[in-house]
């Protein structure tokens, strides 16, 4: 997979990249904005039910209009987000999110992303993660964490790959948690 950096800012985290998935498609990977509410909102609102349940551990149907901005202004200190994002004619589209969210010490966080479903498959999911890892390495950040359903089989490939550990939610059989140590060696 080729990683084009198309521009920077002075801390190294990447303001726009272009990125290419499995077929050649490119997106770009850009960090989400308070602007981007309609984005968030149509993207949500298209995902597949299983893919919705699956990100929010519950149903999402229709976002309220606070929690789309909870969404789209992340805490710039302790919170990240990243969107990826297609040209339809002369409409960018969002794709696909990851982000992270600080947790409760400061060198924590809790990460999700979630795929449009048609991209599914196709290496999106990676790339999103990979370039969040990086944010949150340049940040401090010594562990990232995610909480998932169980029967979240692509979520089990992904942190798999990523090299997250996998362990028995303690509160809710239902559900694992994947832990990644951002000192060890890159992903």
């Amino acid at each position: 997979m080729i990683a084009t950096a198309v521009s920077e800012c002075a801390t190294t985290q990447p303001i726009h990249k272009v990125l290419y998935l499995r077929d050649g498609t490119s997106v770009l990977v850009r960090p989400i904005r308070g602007d981007d509410q309609d984005l968030e909102r149509r993207f949500i609102e298209n995902l597949g039910a299983q893919t919705r349940r699956f990100r929010f551990l519950g149903e999402v149907n229709a976002p309220s209009p606070q929690f789309l901005a909870a969404l789209t202004h992340p805490d710039a200190q302790r919170d990240a987000a990243l969107i990826a994002l297609i040209a339809e004619g002369a409409v960018k589209r969002e794709i696909g999110v990851a982000r992270f969210a600080g947790a409760n010490t400061a060198k924590e966080c809790e990460c999700a992303v979630v795929v449009a479903d048609e991209y599914q498959g196709r290496g999106l999911a990676t790339l999103l993660m990979q370039e969040l890892i990086e944010v949150a390495r340049q940040r401090g950040m010594v562990n990232m964490y995610s909480i998932d359903s169980r029967s979240n089989t692509g979520m089990a490939e992904l942190a798999s790959h990523l090299g997250f550990a996998r362990a028995a939610d303690p509160d809710d059989a239902s559900q694992v948690v994947y832990s990644l140590d951002l000192r060890a060696a890159n992903v």
